[in-house]
């Protein structure tokens, strides 16, 4: 990026925004200008957010979403279904369904496949977990990765699920990769 003579803080804060997923370089200048030009307490407080969650947000220790503290609300929350466990990609997935009240057991991120991770769920599993569900992106690695968790899980009486997948609501035809519209048609339901 070019840089602007003489505003070399400005500029720092410009390319700062810009390493943000999905933010380009105008939309890294809007903002930048926005903050220092036109909204001083909103920079300030985002200053001061980002500094606090930075400082204080970590993994949880059981299952791998964000939390303030060693173990994480959910996890500690006895209200939860705790004969479920829902395998995610990322923390984030586990706050798009929280925000959503689509499910209400229990989470692990599955971020890695080191023997230490797998122990971990291993670990949760003894617990008394009944149904595992996957709500993983469909991918045919995904697909494999599920598997290999099957492998590993195979001593325990556990039901395995995944989310199901097809063809999104108010989508032409048209629009649906191959994939999904495969596996909408072989897991058709009944009306």
């Amino acid at each position: 990026m070019k840089k602007t003579r003489g505003l070399e803080k400005f500029d720092n804060l410009v390319e700062a925004f810009s390493v943000l997923p999905t933010v380009g370089k105008k939309s890294a200048l809007r903002f930048a200008y926005h903050l220092v030009l036109h909204d001083n307490f909103a920079a300030m407080k985002l200053a001061n957010a980002l500094e606090s969650a930075v400082r204080n947000i970590t993994k949880c220790e059981r299952c791998g979403g964000l939390s303030e503290h060693e173990l994480c609300d959910i996890c500690l929350d006895e209200n939860r279904d705790v004969s479920t466990l829902c395998i995610v990609e990322s923390a984030k997935d586990i706050l798009i369904l929280e925000e959503n009240n689509l499910y209400d057991g229990l989470y692990f991120v599955l971020d890695n496949l080191d023997e230490a991770h797998i122990q971990k769920l291993r670990e949760l599993v003894q617990e008394g977990i009944e149904e595992l569900i996957f709500a993983l992106t469909p991918s045919i690695a995904n697909d494999a990765l599920m598997l290999f968790v099957e492998d590993k899980l195979v001593d325990y009486a556990i039901n395995f699920t995944k989310i199901a997948q097809g063809v999104p609501t108010g989508v032409h035809l048209e629009n649906v990769d191959m994939l999904s519209l495969s596996k909408a048609l072989s897991l058709r339901t009944k009306v």
